[in-house]
């Protein structure tokens, strides 16, 4: 996959946004996993998913590899159950079973 299967026409410039950067994060993997996850989740992500995938996609790549691969235990507050559905979303990104 090269990046999104959907079309963003039908988004409003918000989710537009949020899915432009889930496809362009700096790391493949992420690019991946974030933006196939968006693809498939965003048109009916509520507003506080929204927010919350926002914060997601802010942080840094480096660090969200090794939450999603159990490198590094998931701090408190992101351990949360969007963030388990970004988790489980496609365990073969990386080569490992997540679950």
């Amino acid at each position: 996959m090269t990046g999104t299967t959907v079309t963003s026409a039908d988004l409003d410039p918000r989710r537009r946004r949020i899915l432009f950067r889930a496809w362009h994060r700096g790391i493949r993997e992420m690019d991946l996993m974030l933006g196939s996850f968006c693809d498939r989740e965003i048109a009916t992500m509520s507003e506080a998913e929204i927010a919350e995938f926002e914060g997601i996609l802010a942080l840094d790549d480096r660090e969200l590899v090794k939450w999603v691969t159990g490198e590094t235990p998931i701090p408190a507050n992101y351990d949360t159950p969007l963030f388990t559905r970004i988790r489980a979303f496609d365990p073969e990104i990386f080569g490992t079973n997540r679950t």
